[in-house]
């Protein structure tokens, strides 16, 4: 995982009238992950900052309305971090707010999040 890959399937149109279109879905590769951080995304100064590489993947959710997002960090640069800590996640692209949940049998953390994905 090297490089920098956002692939996108295309534009994908709300159907609303005001012609929105929603994030690309999915991402491979590089990150910032920082724990400490508050709703908005600034860290407090007892945070941990990890350069790490992800897949993320995400889709709109029509029952909800919302773009979920989710995916992993890989093993080698997670273990700094817990599961079950909020953090901020920033790519090249944007940065969001996520949440840190199991560890997969690879030593890989899942992350997840709602609304604007950091791809």
């Amino acid at each position: 995982m090297g490089s920098t890959e956002k692939v996108s399937t295309g534009s994908v149109s709300t159907g609303s009238a005001t012609g929105a279109e929603l994030p690309s879905e999915r991402y491979d590769g590089p990150a910032d992950v920082s724990t400490g951080s508050d709703s908005a995304g600034s860290t407090s100064g007892d945070g941990v900052s990890v350069q790490v590489q992800v897949r993320l993947r995400g889709h709109f959710e029509p029952l909800d309305g919302r773009f979920h997002w989710y995916g992993r960090i890989s093993a080698d640069a997670a273990s700094g971090l817990r599961a079950g800590t909020t953090v901020s996640l920033t790519t090249p692209h944007g940065s969001a707010v996520g949440w840190l949940s199991d560890v997969d049998p690879w030593g890989r953390l899942r992350i997840s999040g709602t609304g604007r994905p950091p791809f």
